[in-house]
This record gives structure tokens, C-alpha cells and sequence, in this order.
């Protein structure tokens, strides 16, 4: 692969968009394709609204297992690329279909989670979002009023979280540089990302060792792993990186 030697400086406002390919390359499990998890368990039973009302436990020792996992694994080149990216020039966004918080554990902000958080619960009664980080086990189920929490995180049959959608969208509508990453980004909202941006006069890149669909669309693809595109792409020699 070339190296492109692309300079963040050149843009205002950039926004990478992370898929299950990115967190894939540190070891966490994905839950489509080979190997998913899907491909073990049934959502039917751990993942929708209906399952946690007929076993809250259940559901919550399922994710709860989702949490454990993600901690034995740990960000990657990739990660560090984008945080020294965003250290560097603020007004860079990660907007990722992810639910691990991978981003966030190698220190990345800005960080817009379409799909919510396996580190957050909330207490649909009350209204309240708990924090809870740190720890695989979760630090309580229950909320104050003796109600189970449950993970803050979009569920087949959930609707998306309407304000998180409108942050992304106005983000992508407002950058000059789209990086996608991967992800395949076939399902809605996030299938229209690469168009919004292109729209928006964005300069479109995707990092992915496959076409996908909306390759087309793209200005620059880069056929290989997060880690190797992005080192490739911004080129950083001399840094903590090499």
C-alpha cells in the first residue's frame, strides 16, 4: 500500500465512523458475520425489550458477559492515530455504531455512540443514567426504587435515541473530511452517513479490508484493517506510533 502522507491540517472539520471491524481488530467478539455472536444466541432472548421484562437476570448476565469480554481486550494502533488526531485538532468527531467503549478506554472524546453504551444503565422508570465503568460485573442492577436497571444500549425493536441521531447527523453535515471505518453501514440511519457527508462537499475515505455496497460513493478506499489504513493514510513517522 502507498503511503499518502494526509494531513488532518488540511480540514476543519473531520469525523471518523467506526464499525464493528474497528473494535473486531482489538479481539471483540462481533455480533453478525462468522463467528458472531448472534450465530450463538438467540437476540430474541438477550436483546430485546420483551426478553428483559421475562428475565431481567438473563438479559443483564448476557451483557454483563459482553462487558467482561470487551475488558480482556485493549485499543489498538488504530485507536491511538485517532486520539493523537483529535488531541491535535479538536474539532474531530468519532461517531460509532460500537458498543464497547473501546474509543473512549484509549482516550478519545467526542465520541457520539449511535447505538449507546455497555459501560451506562438507565432506569426507565425514574428517568436516571448510571455510569458504570470500571468493572465487568455490574455494580448494581437495580434502581433506587427497586426496579431493574437496564443497559443503555439499542435493542432490536428500539427506536434510536432522536437527539444522539440529530448530533450526527448535523455533525456530518458540517465536516470537510468523512473517514469511514469498519463498517459496512447498510442499516439506517447509518447507511446514509457517506452521502450526507458527500452532499456536504466532504472529502469520503473508507478503511476496510472489503468493498461494501457504498463503495461508489468514496473518494479513497483503502482495502486492509483500521491499524494499517490509518498509519498508511496520516503517515505518522516519527511519532509514538512507529
Amino acid at each position: 500500500m502507498n503511503n499518502f502522507d494526509f494531513s488532518p491540517s488540511t480540514f476543519k472539520n473531520i469525523v471518523f465512523f467506526t464499525g464493528a471491524g474497528m473494535s473486531a481488530e482489538s479481539g471483540v467478539p462481533t455480533y453478525r458475520g462468522r463467528g458472531g455472536i448472534w450465530n450463538e444466541y438467540k437476540w430474541e432472548e438477550y436483546a430485546c425489550e420483551k426478553a428483559f421484562k421475562e428475565n431481567p437476570d438473563l438479559v443483564l448476565d448476557f451483557h454483563e458477559l459482553r462487558r467482561i469480554e470487551a475488558l480482556k481486550c485493549k485499543p489498538h494502533l488504530g485507536h491511538y492515530i485517532l486520539k493523537d488526531i483529535q488531541d491535535k485538532y479538536p474539532n474531530t468527531m468519532v461517531i460509532t455504531q460500537n458498543i464497547d467503549g473501546m474509543h473512549q478506554r484509549s482516550g478519545i472524546q467526542n465520541v457520539i455512540e449511535l447505538h449507546g453504551s455497555l459501560w451506562r444503565m438507565r432506569c426507565e422508570s425514574e428517568g436516571t443514567i448510571y455510569e458504570d465503568l470500571e468493572h465487568g460485573k455490574y455494580s448494581n442492577r437495580f434502581c433506587d426504587g427497586g426496579n431493574f436497571r437496564r443497559p443503555d444500549i439499542i435493542w432490536f425493536g428500539d427506536m434510536l435515541d432522536e437527539n444522539v441521531i440529530r448530533e450526527a447527523n448535523l455533525t456530518i453535515s458540517t465536516c470537510d473530511l468523512f473517514i469511514s471505518i469498519g463498517t459496512s453501514a447498510l442499516v439506517w440511519p447509518a447507511a446514509g452517513y457517506p452521502q450526507l457527508a458527500k452532499n456536504s462537499g466532504a472529502f469520503c475515505i473508507e478503511v476496510n479490508p472489503e468493498d461494501t455496497e457504498l463503495s461508489p460513493l468514496y473518494d479513497l478506499k483503502l482495502r486492509t484493517t483500521a491499524s494499517l489504513g490509518l498509519k498508511n493514510l496520516f503517515n505518522p513517522k516519527g511519532n509514538k506510533f512507529e
